[in-house]
């Protein structure tokens, strides 16, 4: 079938470490929705490779940026539109990816389904940010571990561009529900 003729749409759920992606994703999962996974495919290959996860995810983000180096950056990317086509092949018509984190993969995702990708960013004031990354039960960081957090991810993954090109926005300084709640309003104006 042609992708034209296939009706499928996939959106990805972008932002900066605390946006609340993991909650948006977790709403979108509980509507049936089915999702890939970026950190996942990082996991299946540390697994694969033997190499030991540590609680403070300090052996996760050192795998990922060598195997962005050593790979490829788009080394990732390539595993997830494995997994997209997978579930397509499937009957999945939409499909949610969580944790896009840098430019490279935006654009591979932008080529490889063409009229298919929706960028929806949850963005929020940094204070509050922090704060909720502080206060979340797990992997929590002080400020100076997430500010690092933040460097890192903007300079050594491009993470600012998928979150700057996105399609859509959420402000997520509210509830959770008033978050789900813009989310649903996107989802119903996308027909996702």
């Amino acid at each position: 079938m042609a992708k034209e003729e296939r009706d499928v749409k996939i959106l990805a759920v972008v932002g900066m470490s605390g946006s609340g992606k993991s909650v948006a994703v977790d709403h979108l999962t509980s509507l049936g929705f089915p999702k890939v996974y970026f950190g996942g495919m990082i996991y299946r290959e540390m697994e694969r490779r033997g190499i030991e996860r540590t609680p403070d995810g300090e052996s996760e983000k050192k795998f990922r940026e060598m195997i962005r180096e050593t790979e490829g950056k788009d080394w990732v990317v390539k595993q997830v539109i494995n997994d997209v086509h997978k579930l397509i092949e499937a009957g999945q018509k939409r499909i949610v990816l969580d944790g896009v984190y840098s430019w490279t993969e935006y654009v591979t995702l932008k080529k490889e389904f063409p009229g298919e990708m929706i960028f929806l960013a949850l963005v929020l004031p940094k204070k509050l940010r922090y704060k909720r990354v502080a206060e979340r039960p797990e992997r929590p960081f002080n400020r100076a571990e997430i500010m690092e957090r933040d460097r890192s991810e903007i300079e050594n993954l491009e993470k600012g561009g998928p979150i700057a090109a996105a399609d859509y926005y959420i402000l997520n300084d509210g509830t959770i529900e008033e978050t789900n709640a813009k989310l649903d309003a996107i989802l119903q104006e996308v027909e996702f």
